[in-house]
């Protein structure tokens, strides 16, 4: 009696165990088909984790020139010879090496923006890194994506001077962005990368 009350106990530890892997499948499925993809440029990141097992952790490029800084005074904007403002996007500048704010993310023109939310705090909202002296186009989100890769798949790390790793994303009306599949830019061609 002991042992079939055991096997109970496992075969609803199971069937439970089950039905969370499973929601949380059908829910990224769902976001895949339904919420926006944009590709977006990205840079290697290496958190150097003893134990992160195969995978490349990568900070996505954000394009901020719809939003706004925390302060006015780090953006600069280009300006004709008369002292007008010639165009929105500005470059960043202070006197700290990186500004971080919370935003919000969303596809716009085939491009991944962030836009400031002013009072962080929703779990939707994303942190964005703006470093001096880079143009509003280059911001970054602050918390890296993973994409895990097969255990005897060729890297593609380190990337050749003057060559891009690109990532498509699926980008939901909560969280980080969700990995869809990497390319590489080599001389303005695309070459999808392919793990397996």
């Amino acid at each position: 009696m002991k042992t079939l009350g055991f096997s109970k106990t496992s075969a609803a530890v199971l069937v439970i165990q089950v039905a969370l892997v499973s929601s949380v499948a059908a829910r990224y499925l769902y976001e895949r088909s339904n919420c926006p993809r944009v590709w977006t440029k990205s840079v290697a990141y290496d958190p150097e984790l003893v134990m992160r097992g195969r995978y490349l952790s990568l900070q996505l490029t954000v394009d901020g020139c719809e939003s706004t800084l925390p302060s006015g005074k780090n953006a600069e904007f280009p300006r004709n010879v008369d002292g007008t403002i010639r165009s929105t996007a500005y470059t960043v500048r202070g006197s700290v090496d990186v500004i971080e704010f919370p935003a919000k993310l969303m596809v716009k023109d085939n491009r991944l923006i962030a836009i400031h939310q002013r009072d962080a705090g929703p779990p939707e909202e994303q942190w964005v890194s703006a470093w001096q002296n880079t143009t509003c186009d280059q911001m970054r989100l602050r918390q890296p994506v993973n994409f895990y890769i097969s255990e005897h798949a060729q890297s593609p790390l380190p990337v050749k001077q003057g060559d891009e790793l690109w990532i498509e994303v699926t980008v939901p009306p909560k969280g980080p962005p969700r990995p869809i599949q990497l390319a590489l830019k080599q001389q303005g061609a695309w070459k999808p990368l392919a793990f397996q």
